[in-house]
């Protein structure tokens, strides 16, 4: 493995943005005046984008530009075909100027695609923008339209902030859909325990991802454990780090439920073991080549998997929260590097959320149970005290088994706040921080080949985005998500509420964003509404970015709580209700059916 932090460690190079800069094609002063503001325009694009953007593996974000302004159907396929040679994954048209929008549009199915009209009054964008949406509408090919609030004058190669703010949105989500494209889940094992999230829709990551499906049983990590099929080097250097790195936490068994220090020892090996492995299946290792087992080397290109464990794996062998809990963490003992998305349970409709967040934001997810909700009644019941702050009133409790990422601490800041880092920007004194945060608490007595689960509470006043796509027959794949805070406890009230669920597990208060109305009428209609067990948790209010996503993916939003001044959908879905936009973002996403199907 390569140890340099901002590689791209999948296969395929990442994809880049198109700018499309498009003009009034009437030669005779017309088009001729109009060439330099219109590529100034595409340039200056290009720079924001690459400026402000970088991949989810470090890697910056590359803008191709097209080679000459597009005035016509043949400069149209030019660059059309500049962009297939050069991996464009999403494309954004920019003019200042009435252009003709059949001949210069891009026609793509395929291609997210967003529009940006100049709003001048010399040569009005804006008339080209209505034309042009009206006519990727008529063909349903929808794009977003970006025009700028307030008149600038021709020339001005200055972008408005509120444009500025849409074309990062667009981009940010486009690079997201075409980072999936053509990438694989890896179901490790099948179904955990009867959860339906378990269960592997090809149809789903087929059509509306442009992903690919891949299974391996969980027997393939008892045939590397034992033939050795993992570098022994970092074998060695992994555990020894652990050992250094892990702090223990208390034993909650009962006497006769403990295990030996013995087992406890031999637990910690199979379980570094079982990080590599996980690892080196999702994407690969040369080095297991030079132990001749090239076949395992290559890995199976999995940008997200999940692993079944409960409970044909712990009924036997330790569990795998240290697996996960490390692989989702932006660290481990081979420095700071890009998370991996690797789901509990093998719930792929989590995974597939984790990626969803990751990719916009960048940063570590922290996967959840939706465990309890405590109303301020029943806090002052169990602990008597009253809830105060933004937990006033009530909170919901999200733990899981002990795999959420170590970032979900909340010991990285910024300003002196806690927040969640792209993992560029961590510091060593950060990771060391979040180790010591954490304590491996020995397993429960349910996960009865042991093993270790992380216990450690997440610091409040972070902002976070809880989300989770579900699959309904009838409709398909919808995404729900939740803006709020974490929140902080009394010690003697967190003490009472995490001993009455699993006090060996990480838990993150939060507290929703409430509106008044409908699910955000208050905390326990949260929490009534939420459609799964389990949730994906983005650090930062990243709701918008998260529907604007879905949109292009067509996938409908059955629940959120974001500002409508920020939602961004293609004009398409205003022909189907402006006036009812969660209806027309269903009736829209029916219409035009999945991305890829």
């Amino acid at each position: 493995m390569s140890m340099n932090p901002t590689i791209n460690r999948l296969q395929g190079d990442m994809p880049k943005i198109g700018i499309r800069p498009v003009i009034d094609g009437r030669r005779g002063g017309i088009r001729e005046s109009l060439e330099e503001p219109t590529m100034n325009m595409a340039i200056a694009c290009a720079k924001l984008l690459s400026d402000n953007l970088r991949h989810s593996n470090g890697l910056p974000v590359e803008c191709v530009i097209a080679d000459t302004t597009i005035g016509g159907v043949a400069e149209a396929a030019r660059a059309a075909e500049k962009f297939r040679k050069q991996g464009v994954g999403l494309t954004i048209t920019v003019t200042p100027s009435w252009c003709y929008p059949l001949e210069t549009m891009d026609t793509d199915p395929h291609m997210p695609k967003a529009i940006w009209g100049f709003n001048g009054t010399e040569r009005p964008g804006a008339v080209y923008l209505a034309a042009a949406l009206a006519a990727h509408n008529q063909k349903g090919l929808p794009a977003f339209g970006i025009y700028g609030r307030d008149v600038q004058d021709i020339g001005d190669g200055s972008i408005p902030r509120d444009v500025q703010a849409k074309l990062l949105q667009f981009a940010k989500a486009g690079l997201a859909a075409a980072t999936m494209r053509g990438k694989s889940y890896l179901a490790l094992g099948t179904v955990s325990m009867g959860i339906a999230g378990c269960i592997a829709d090809e149809t789903f990551f087929q059509n509306y991802l442009g992903m690919r499906n891949e299974y391996v049983d969980m027997s393939e990590f008892v045939r590397r454990i034992e033939r050795g099929i993992y570098d022994r080097d970092e074998y060695e250097r992994a555990l020894a780090w652990t050992r250094e790195n892990c702090r223990i936490g208390a034993d909650p068994n009962p006497p006769g439920f403990i295990r030996s220090e013995e087992q406890k020892a031999q637990d910690w090996e199979t379980m570094v073991k079982m990080a590599l492995i996980a690892r080196d299946l999702m994407v690969g290792n040369a080095k297991l080549a030079e132990l001749g087992y090239e076949e395992e080397a290559m890995g199976h290109n999995a940008i997200a998997a999940g692993f079944q464990g409960q409970r044909a794996w712990t009924d036997h062998f330790p569990n795998g929260d240290f697996m996960e809990a490390m692989l989702t963490s932006s660290f481990d003992w081979n420095g700071i590097r890009e998370p991996y998305m690797l789901a509990t349970e093998n719930d792929n409709l989590n995974a597939v959320t984790m990626l969803f967040g990751h990719l916009l934001t960048n940063r570590a997810q922290i996967f959840a149970d939706v465990r309890t909700y405590w109303s301020p009644e029943a806090v002052r019941r169990v602990t008597g005290q009253d809830l105060t702050g933004r937990a006033a009133e009530g909170v919901i409790h999200l733990i899981n088994s002990g795999a959420a990422a170590l970032d979900g601490t909340g010991r990285q800041t910024e300003d002196g706040q806690p927040v969640m880092k792209p993992f560029w920007d961590i510091t060593e004194s950060e990771v060391r921080d979040c180790l010591e945060a954490t304590q491996w608490r020995p397993a429960v007595d349910f996960f009865r080949g042991g093993g270790f689960s992380t216990d450690f509470t997440t610091r409040g006043g972070m902002p976070l985005t809880m989300a989770r796509i579900n699959l309904i027959r009838g409709v398909g794949p919808v995404l729900q998500l939740a803006e709020g805070y974490s929140v902080e406890l009394p010690e003697d009230v967190h003490d009472t509420l995490d001993q009455r669920s699993n006090p060996t597990w990480p838990t993150t208060w939060f507290v929703p964003n409430l509106t008044g109305e409908g699910a955000f009428r208050d905390v326990y209609s949260v929490m009534s509404h939420w459609g799964s067990n389990h949730a994906s948790v983005s650090y930062g209010h990243v709701g918008a970015e998260l529907i604007t996503l879905a949109a292009m993916l067509r996938i409908p939003v059955s629940m959120h709580n974001v500002d409508p001044e920020r939602l961004f959908r293609p004009s398409y879905w205003s022909a189907f209700g402006a006036d009812d936009p969660q209806g027309a973002d269903y009736r829209a996403c029916a219409a035009l059916g999945p991305l890829y199907g």
